[in-house]
């Protein structure tokens, strides 16, 4: 009898006391409240805090810009699910080839900068939405079996990091319509029309939040 009485005060004692598991003990409550996991796998997402010590704005431009042509300018507004809310503090990261379709690194860095190359940018929206980068249009890969495209991840304040579809290109001719059927519009379409616009090739693309999302 007196076993099991001690027995009892140990589990109550280990019952009541809160589990460590996915807590941080500096951390504020927010922070400690266990968040579903949306979106699925997603190789190379947590490239998105790869940003250092800059500022973030709203608008961004990628490194080989002003001397690579043609042109691209991509703005848009991210909003909430319901798809009239403007969203703000939310982390966009896109990423792409050069005109030769490779993903260039001109000097050794940290993090996923060997895979995703240096042409690679970050912005973050403010209470209106909006959104806007300057870079130029990818190459396809070499091999030319993929349509060109760019990688486009998101993180939102109360969310894990989760991909966008990319932003592919109309007139692309490796856009055939098989690959067209496959496309989950993730966020919204991803299928955009360039055009010429003060000499700048330009496509606008609103995102949604949780559009054909899993799990959100």
């Amino acid at each position: 009898m007196k076993y099991t009485f001690f027995a009892i005060v140990l589990l109550s004692f280990f019952s009541c006391t809160p589990s460590q598991e996915n807590t941080n003990p500096h951390s504020t409550p927010e922070e400690n409240t266990p968040r579903k996991f949306v979106g699925g796998p997603c190789e190379g997402c947590t490239a998105i805090y790869e940003y250092g010590n800059r500022q973030l704005s709203s608008i961004d431009t990628l490194p080989e810009f002003q001397q690579t042509n043609p042109k691209l300018k991509i703005s848009g507004t991210v909003y909430q699910m319901d798809g009239k809310t403007p969203a703000e503090n939310v982390l966009l990261y896109i990423y792409q080839t050069n005109r030769r379709g490779t993903y260039e690194t001109k000097v050794e860095q940290f993090g996923r900068t060997n895979r995703h190359g240096d042409i690679r940018g970050w912005v973050k929206t403010g209470k209106d939405g909006k959104y806007t980068f300057y870079t130029f249009r990818p190459a396809s890969y070499p091999e030319r079996q993929e349509p060109e495209h760019i990688h486009l991840t998101v993180k939102e304040p109360d969310k894990n990091e989760y991909y966008l579809d990319d932003y592919v290109f109309e007139d692309d001719p490796l856009l055939t319509k098989a690959r067209r059927q496959k496309l989950r519009n993730r966020g919204g379409s991803g299928i955009r029309q360039p055009v010429l616009v003060n000499d700048i090739w330009t496509i606008n693309r609103d995102l949604i939040l949780g559009k054909n999302i899993p799990d959100y």
